[in-house]
C-alpha cells in the first residue's frame, strides 16, 4: 500500500487566500492588524521562527513590533515587554517565543498576556473557552490539523480518532477540538500516552491516528491498521535535525499520511495568522 500524502502547504495557501480580503477590509477601515513578538535569548531555531513570522506578517500587510531581550533577561523585563504590548492598541495579537531561557518562567509570562491578544491560544482563559466551545483563539497546531483533515475531505464526524500524546499545546486541546459538534469534528476521541502500557491496542482500533507525543519514532507500522489516516504532529529536535514521532515505514501501512516535512508546520503558521486576524476583527468591532 502506498499512502496518499497530505502536505500542509495547500491547506495553508487556502487559509491565507481566505484571510487576504479580510485583512484588506481591516486596512481599508483604518485598522491595520498588528502581531507583536517577544524573543528572549539568541537560540537560533527560535530566532528563525520569529523571523519567519515577521516575514509572513509583512507579506500580509501586518505591523509586527518586536522585543528582543538578551540571554540574561530577567522575568521583570519579559513582563514589562508583555505589559507594553497589552497596553498598545495597535497590537491585536502577541506571542512569547517558546522555549525561553531557564531563568524565565514561561507559564507566568503567559498568564500576564491579555487573553484576547494571545495568538497561540494557550492562555488558561482560552483553553477554558475551547473546553466550553466559546469564541476565542484556538491553539494553532490543533486548529491546523482540523483544517488539514477538512481540506483533504477526510471524514472525522462519528469516526474513531486516537491521539497519542496529552500535551497542553497539542494532544489535550486537539481532543477538545475534534470532539466538538461541528461537521469537521464530532469524533469519538481517545487520548493515550506513554503511561498507558497497551497504547498500541488503541491506535490499532482507530481510523485516524494523531502522533503528538514528542517521542521520535514512537509510532511504528505494527501500531496501525492498514488504511488508517496518520497525522504526524509531534516532533523533537536534535540540534537542527527534526525527529518526527511517526516512523517513515508507516507510509507502507497508512491510507493517508502527512509527510515527514511540510505536514502540520505550514498549517500551524496559517492558524496563527487566522487567530491574529480574528483578534483584529474583534478589536475593531469593540
Amino acid at each position: 500500500m502506498t499512502a496518499r500524502l497530505l502536505p500542509g502547504a495547500p491547506v495553508a495557501e487556502a487559509v491565507f487566500a481566505d484571510l487576504g480580503p479580510r485583512i484588506k477590509m481591516l486596512i481599508d477601515a483604518g485598522r491595520t492588524p498588528g502581531l507583536a513578538t517577544i524573543l528572549v535569548g539568541n537560540e537560533s531555531a527560535s530566532a528563525g521562527y520569529i523571523r519567519m513570522k515577521q516575514e509572513k506578517a509583512a507579506e500580509l500587510g501586518f505591523t509586527s513590533p518586536h522585543a528582543h531581550l538578551g540571554d540574561d533577561a530577567t522575568q521583570a523585563e519579559v513582563l514589562d515587554a508583555i505589559a507594553g504590548f497589552n497596553a498598545d492598541p495597535s497590537v491585536d495579537a502577541m506571542l512569547v517565543q517558546h522555549p525561553t531561557p531557564p531563568q524565565i518562567d514561561y507559564e507566568a509570562a503567559l498568564l500576564t498576556i491579555d487573553p484576547d491578544k494571545d495568538v497561540d491560544g494557550l492562555h488558561p482563559v482560552n483553553m477554558g473557552r475551547l473546553a466550553l466551545s466559546m469564541p476565542g483563539p484556538v491553539p494553532c497546531t490543533p486548529a491546523g490539523i482540523e483544517a488539514l483533515l477538512a481540506h483533504y475531505e477526510i471524514p472525522v464526524a462519528g469516526r474513531d480518532v486516537c491521539i497519542l500524546g496529552r500535551g497542553t499545546t497539542l494532544g489535550r486541546p486537539l481532543a477538545l477540538l475534534l470532539s466538538q459538534k461541528r461537521p469537521t469534528a464530532n469524533a469519538a476521541v481517545t487520548v493515550v500516552h506513554t503511561g498507558v502500557p497497551d497504547w498500541p491496542e488503541y491506535t490499532r482500533r482507530a481510523e485516524i491516528v494523531v502522533a503528538a507525543a514528542g517521542v521520535p519514532g514512537i509510532l511504528q507500522p505494527e501500531h496501525l491498521t492498514p488504511g488508517v489516516v496518520v497525522i504526524g504532529g509531534g516532533v523533537r529536535y536534535e540540534g537542527r535535525k527534526l525527529l518526527p514521532d511517526v516512523d517513515e515505514r508507516c507510509e507502507e501501512v497508512a491510507g493517508a499520511i502527512t509527510p515527514r516535512l511540510g505536514g502540520v508546520g505550514p498549517t500551524t503558521l496559517a492558524m496563527l495568522f487566522r487567530n491574529a486576524v480574528e483578534a483584529a476583527e474583534r478589536s475593531g468591532a469593540r
